[in-house]
């Protein structure tokens, strides 16, 4: 007796289908073809949402990618506070918790750096005290009648040293006092140095606003500052 399969209608008397058997079939091929270092984000995000057998690798593999941008925020909004790596851990354990509320995975990015900054804000609440959240020797010059953050590069005098000190004293007081929107905004854009795009991407605000609270911030830092900005002598 010939056994030699020569027929689609003979395959499917060797190999019965069910609606289920054929999904957990399908689900097992897809699960041994996939290589989760060839995905994009996209594609990650999606099968996170899923929930499917390699979400847990996809998720790990959405850490990999993305750890850096969430520990250089940290450092750029906490530069001081030593307990950086929890707070980034627990930016993970919370995007891990509501992933599948993100209704646009290309914007993942932007999406997680919301959670980290969300974060930050929480627990500076909670600590009651005032720590520097942000950093005053970050590289960034002077343009468009922006406040400038570097500090000098040349061997300044003892006079020109106590000055200098007294401004960034000032400048960080300034910041502080902003109120906590013009405060994210001007940190994202002076020291993360984002666009407006993408600040206004991660605060979930439209563009018009972030513009606004940037103008606002600098007119008020521009303000206190004013005596030091024009250079005023007293000596």
């Amino acid at each position: 007796m010939d056994l030699a399969i020569s027929s689609p209608n003979v395959l499917l008397q060797v190999r019965p289908l069910s609606p289920v058997n054929d999904l957990s079939w399908r689900t097992s091929r897809a699960k041994e073809s996939v290589q989760i270092d060839k995905l994009s984000t996209v594609e990650l995000v999606v099968f996170c949402q899923r929930g499917e057998a390699p979400g847990q690798d996809a998720f790990a593999e959405l850490i990999r990618r993305h750890q850096s941008h969430v520990e250089r925020l940290l450092y750029h909004l906490a530069p001081d506070w030593s307990d950086r790596h929890d707070l980034s851990q627990e930016v993970w354990i919370r995007a891990y918790r509501h992933l599948k509320r993100l209704q646009e995975p290309a914007k993942f990015r932007s999406w997680l750096g919301r959670i980290t900054t969300n974060l930050f804000y929480d627990e500076l609440r909670k600590r009651k005290r005032h720590q520097q959240p942000l950093s005053l020797d970050a590289p960034i010059q002077m343009r468009d009648q922006e406040i400038g953050w570097d500090l000098p590069c040349d061997t300044p005098s003892p006079q020109d040293n106590l000055a200098t000190m007294e401004f960034y004293e000032q400048l960080h007081q300034a910041v502080l006092d902003l109120p906590e929107t013009f405060r994210q905004t001007i940190i994202l854009r002076e020291i993360q140095a984002l666009s407006y795009e993408e600040i206004a991407e991660l605060t979930g605000v439209s563009l018009g606003t972030v513009k606004s609270r940037i103008a606002r911030a600098r007119a008020r830092l521009q303000e206190t500052l004013k005596p030091y900005l024009e250079g005023e002598s007293h000596g």
